[in-house]
């Protein structure tokens, strides 16, 4: 089960923001850069997303809302169930942390990689994961703003038009820009990726400094961080097996279902940290802390699950048989002499 580079890096980042978090002057240019960096996270989304991709993806509609389902219903109702963890298990900040990954859309890249492995329809999660995303925009925050209150970090008409202005707006001009430089996007991929995990990078520093200025890590003690990582498993599990066997229900084929599993039952660190730093402000460190810790679990379930999959049997396509095939081959040769 393979540890992602870029987690280590996360909790690289994590260590210096500890260590030297940033204050006054310096804390007010991480969170303007942080905040632009954001935009440019977005920006550079949109222009990659192709729009004909998309308009073809319409023709699964049904898996498309059934991984729309399993993102933003079923995976919100465990979040909510989790509410009687509080507080013999969970901490109140931890809960909202954790109902917040819940709350956050599928990815796009690992959900393509692991399909990809196990044979699994290839296009409908490209599609799936950027449905997902771009609904997330609009439906993560709302949904935050409904189930966590006043409490999550001063949900308001303000926080939602600066989640629009922040991530929708660049998103939509992205999109708009693509016919000029999609090409470019396209051919600088691996350069504007380092960008992008950049951007990333920075967000969680700028909110795990915050975090540090306050003081708010003394309230997590590693009783609660292990409590938290079982609650996490659990959770990961039951969104497994819904989207497997709940996909043979709904009759999907296989390479569907594994499309279903793999964007249904995960979580986007990169949408969700941006999204958690606007809506939380100064809270946010703790309120990634579960997501992070979810994203490596998903990386490491997910790779053992794509490579057992991906030695599945091929259906087999019935074939004649030697005999009969030969016999076959002979009164036709019979017939032609």
């Amino acid at each position: 089960m393979p540890i992602d580079p870029y987690i280590l890096l996360l909790l690289a980042t994590v260590g210096v923001a500890a260590l030297f978090p940033a204050r006054g002057t310096v804390a007010d240019v991480a969170s303007g850069a942080s905040t632009a960096a954001i935009a440019l996270l977005f920006f550079l989304y949109g222009a990659r997303l192709s729009t004909r991709e998309a308009l073809d993806g319409l023709r699964h509609w049904r898996l498309h809302v059934t991984v729309l389902a399993c993102t933003f219903v079923a995976f919100p109702l465990l979040g909510l169930a989790a509410r009687g963890l509080v507080p013999v298990i969970l901490t109140h900040p931890l809960y909202q942390g954790l109902l917040f990954l819940t709350l956050v859309p599928s990815t796009v890249q690992s959900s393509i990689a692991f399909t990809s492995m196990a044979r699994g329809n290839v296009p409908a999660a490209i599609c799936a994961g950027s449905f997902s995303s771009l609904v997330g925009i609009i439906a993560t925050p709302l949904l935050a703003a409904s189930l966590l209150g006043g409490s999550g970090g001063g949900f308001s008409a303000d926080s939602l038009l600066k989640i629009v202005l922040q991530l929708l707006v660049p998103f939509l001009a992205g999109q708009l820009l693509r016919r000029w430089i999609g090409g470019f996007v396209t051919r600088h991929k691996k350069v504007l990726a380092l960008v992008d995990r950049g951007s990333i990078l920075l967000v969680v520093y700028t909110a795990f400094s915050q975090g540090m200025v306050q003081g708010i890590w003394h309230q997590v003690s590693p009783l609660r961080l292990g409590a938290l990582l079982v609650v996490e498993a659990v959770t990961l599990a039951v969104m497994l097996l819904l989207t497997w066997y709940g996909g043979k229900a709904l009759g999907f084929t296989r390479e569907d279902r594994i499309t279903l599993q793999f964007a249904g039952s995960k979580k986007s660190l990169a949408a969700g940290l941006p999204m958690a730093s606007v809506l939380f402000g100064a809270h946010a460190s703790l309120a990634v802390l579960p997501l992070m810790l979810f994203h490596q679990m998903q990386l490491m379930v997910c790779a053992v699950i794509a490579k057992r999959r991906s030695h599945d049997p091929r259906p087999e396509v019935t074939a004649p048989e030697p005999a009969a095939a030969s016999r076959t081959a002979v009164g036709t040769g019979t017939r032609s002499g």
